[in-house]
């Protein structure tokens, strides 16, 4: 990695970009003559300025660029990362890490702009980036003027920029743009008017999800989720059930899921019994979850049951939390239990105690001694939530043990919910170097509750 690449990305890492003058405030929106006229600063340290930073750029590696561009343009956590053509390609943008803000001068947004149309998807990639945090009456008639005037890659990256900015006054010339011979220009402009929410492209993005080429298929999907367009429906069960590529199938989920009408349940849990492909079987479950669908309890303890995805698994026990139907238990006290992956029996744990069935199952209370701490905490956290005292053995055996200060408070709490009321439990506790163990013996011998801490939930699920 060239020398330059090192130091670019240390200082984006460590600072992020910063104005030419150390107290400069954030652009706001200017005339078109005053950007123009202001001059260009050339004295700033390569990369603590835009020129340095795009000259820096050009000979870099491709991750190491999109790092760069993250860094500079501070989305973090792959914020909009999901486009569906971006200069470096998916490839490189998955790999993308999340760096601090900065803020930006006028005469930079005008370099900045004027770099869409470099010939170095590097350079492209990072000014789009960057742009993408200005607001977007600063920057929206220049990109707009760039979408219909550039050449094809111009012309792409310009409805990125429209994209990010949220940019009203681009609806227009990208309902127009998204029947683009290019197909990264139809699908950033499709994916952007999703991202700007404006109802009046519906029916366009509806007419995307028939596009030859998947990148459009894609973000025509997402865009109807973010559109909560309810008009969609069939047709992204048709996407689900037919087409070829897996990213759009999952998309289409994705965006069933979002806009929420339960007529896609059927729907969903058909395609889950023949879907083939693991992250679009994470999909669907995920919106069966989020459509609070019991009528898929059943597929989903199936799921549970014999997916030979763990992150399916894990997907399908958040899903029966949700949905909180009891005829799960069964199927949830075995994977929180038994199941091999600790996700998966972690978040089976939590789910329980979502549900809070009249009695604990055995797989629920073997799961208070765990090998992992975290699951530890969720089979404590359940069985406090549902007040079993046949766990009590179970939980005295799990806390003599335990060296964990979260699961230990968890189990705490465990037994003090589940009836535990002996003099030599109470002595042991008020004895404890813990204070906030301290505090429940007393809040226990005074009959008084513990507040629902710890709250132990799964990990996010998913979204693209």
């Amino acid at each position: 990695m060239p020398r330059i690449s090192l130091f670019l990305v240390g200082t984006l890492f460590g600072w992020g970009i910063t104005s030419a003058e150390p107290d400069a405030a954030p652009a706001r929106a200017p005339s078109a003559a005053a950007m123009a006229a202001e001059p260009q600063r050339s004295d700033q340290p390569a990369v603590r300025n835009v020129l340095g930073l795009l000259a820096a750029v050009r000979e870099v590696p491709p991750v190491v660029c999109g790092l760069t561009a993250e860094a500079a343009s501070g989305w973090g956590g792959r914020m909009w990362y999901d486009a569906p053509s971006t200069p470096l390609g998916v490839e490189t943008a998955s790999r993308v890490a999340s760096f601090p803000r900065g803020s930006l001068l006028l005469s930079e947004i005008t370099v900045l702009i004027d770099s869409l149309a470099s010939p170095n998807a590097c350079v492209r990639e990072l000014a789009v980036r960057l742009v993408g945090r200005v607001d977007a009456e600063i920057v929206e008639e220049r990109l707009i003027q760039r979408l219909t005037r550039g050449d094809s890659t111009t012309r792409e990256a310009a409805a990125l920029g429209l994209g990010l900015v949220q940019s009203k006054a681009a609806v227009e010339p990208l309902l127009r743009s998204a029947r683009d011979a290019d197909n990264g220009v139809r699908g950033n402009s499709i994916w952007a008017l999703g991202r700007i929410g404006d109802k009046r492209a519906a029916a366009t993005v509806r007419t995307a999800l028939r596009d030859d080429e998947d990148v459009v298929r894609i973000a025509a999907a997402g865009a109807l989720g973010h559109l909560e367009d309810a008009d969609a429906v069939e047709e992204l069960l048709r996407v689900l059930r037919s087409d070829r590529e897996p990213r759009v199938r999952r998309a289409a989920a994705w965006a069933l899921g979002h806009i929420g009408r339960r007529e896609a349940v059927d729907g969903l849990a058909g395609a889950l019994r023949s879907e083939q492909d693991e992250d679009t079987r994470e999909m669907i479950v995920w919106a069966l979850g989020t459509l609070d669908a019991s009528s898929a309890a059943a597929a989903l303890a199936q799921v549970l049951r014999r997916d030979a995805s763990a992150k399916v698994r894990e997907a399908a026990a958040w899903a029966l939390g949700e949905i909180e139907d009891r005829d799960a238990i069964a199927a949830l006290g075995e994977a929180a239990g038994g199941d091999e992956s600790a996700e998966v029996r972690g978040t089976a744990a939590w789910a329980l105690g979502q549900i809070q069935p009249s009695e604990a199952p055995p797989g629920l209370i073997r799961a208070v001694n765990d090998a992992r701490e975290g699951v530890r905490a969720k089979a404590a956290w359940a069985i406090s939530e549902i007040g079993d005292a046949r766990a009590i053995g179970a939980l005295r055996e799990a806390m003599r043990k335990e060296q964990n200060k979260t699961a230990r408070r968890a189990q705490l709490r465990a037994l003090i919910k589940a009836g535990e009321r002996s003099e030599e439990f109470f002595k042991e506790l008020l004895e404890s170097e813990d204070a906030s163990v301290r505090e429940a013996a007393v809040r226990g011998i005074a009959g008084r509750g513990m507040n629902p801490w710890p709250w132990p939930q799964p990990r996010p699920r998913p979204f693209p």
